[in-house]
């Protein structure tokens, strides 16, 4: 059901129907998280865990069926990023995965970000336009380094919204519109012709992985 569900939401899936299957195919290929259900067949889901975490640093989400807190918690400290407990709603499970993949892509990144001439410093969260500083506020500073981290890819309001769980920002009376507007007069070259936030009509905005 679970391998179903999130191809239907765009993710490539491998199902392994035990411990020792499992431990084998991350040994063949790369994945970029795992979704480790504690009940296998052969080798126990917490030993499962313990020899990916000696060899692999993936995130992994843990499935448990079992009432014990202790379970949990042995899990986590053992290497789990997160656990859902059974019965769960799909959707839980596929928002829980994305703030791990987010999570994870983020550590990946490097505290600087550079494009041409603009600088984003997501430690000391600031940005620079040839080596001036430029001010935006706390929230489009979060949306600018949400639209960065994906450079490339058109995102729509509603992914962003997604990707910024949390912040105050609703689609539907177009304020990301309004700060991606402010975000633009802080680093756009000329606002009315920008290359650094790109709108594409209908779908949304991508931020320009070449810049000047």
């Amino acid at each position: 059901m679970l391998t179903e569900y999130l191809g239907g939401a765009g993710y490539r899936v491998t199902l392994e129907p035990s411990g020792a299957s499992g431990l084998e195919r991350l040994a063949r290929e790369p994945y970029d998280a795992l979704v480790l259900d504690l009940s296998l067949p052969d080798i126990d889901g917490l030993e499962v865990c313990r020899r990916l975490r000696a060899r692999w640093d993936l995130p992994v989400l843990m499935l448990t069926a079992r009432g014990e807190a202790l379970d949990r918690i042995v899990g986590l400290e053992i290497g789990a990023d997160d656990y859902l407990p059974k019965p769960f709603e799909p959707r839980e499970l596929l928002a829980r995965l994305k703030a791990l993949l987010r999570r994870a892509n983020r550590r990946a990144l490097p505290s600087v970000l550079r494009f041409g001439r603009l600088e984003i410093d997501r430690d000391a969260r600031s940005v620079r336009l040839d080596g001036v500083e430029r001010s935006i506020t706390s929230l489009q500073f979060d949306l600018l380094v949400t639209l960065a981290e994906s450079a490339g890819r058109v995102l729509s309001r509603e992914a962003l919204m997604d990707l910024m769980k949390g912040q105050k920002l609703e689609a539907f009376d177009r304020s990301i519109d309004v700060h991606v507007s402010r975000i633009r007069a802080a680093i756009e070259d000329d606002v009315k012709k920008p290359r650094r936030i790109i709108t594409v009509r209908g779908a949304g905005y991508v931020f320009a992985k070449q810049q000047n």
